[in-house]
């Protein structure tokens, strides 16, 4: 049913009010409220913390080995990149595994597109981080 929830007692409850729309800066506010909802959601997910820590890791170590400030920031956005897709890719998981909690192709077509977007995201990285190593050694 889509207008009414039938829990397991069986009687009917009505869905839940919408929140009235806020503006200005009290929307602003809620805005960076679920941002930070959803980036601790996105903890939960140990690829992702695999790739904020790498991610970390070599910012810090490419500032120490004295990368100018332009590269770092150019790493440092593509590793936001990286962050929203896997955002992304973590809430049609999420969707997929409601709409069909037993295996379906259409699951598995979303599930594996989803994962091509990570993986072109974290391919774009390495590449972008192997310029920055070759420019910075002098061979490019």
């Amino acid at each position: 049913m889509t207008s009414q929830q039938i829990p397991q007692g069986g009687a009917i409850k009505p869905p839940h009010q919408k929140p009235p729309r806020k503006s200005g800066l009290a929307h602003l506010l809620a805005a960076a409220t679920y941002s930070a909802a959803g980036f601790r959601r996105l903890l939960h997910e140990s690829a992702f913390r695999q790739e904020l820590t790498i991610g970390l890791i070599v910012l810090a170590g490419l500032a120490l080995w004295g990368v100018g400030l332009a590269k770092l920031l150019g790493f440092a956005i593509f590793l936001l990149v990286l962050t929203a897709v896997e955002a992304l890719n973590t809430a049609l998981e999420v969707l997929v595994d409601h709409l069909s909690p037993d295996w379906s192709e259409f699951a598995r077509d979303a599930k594996d597109l989803g994962s091509l977007a990570v993986g072109a995201t974290l391919i774009a990285t390495a590449l972008y981080l192997v310029w920055v190593v070759l420019g910075q050694t002098g061979l490019i």
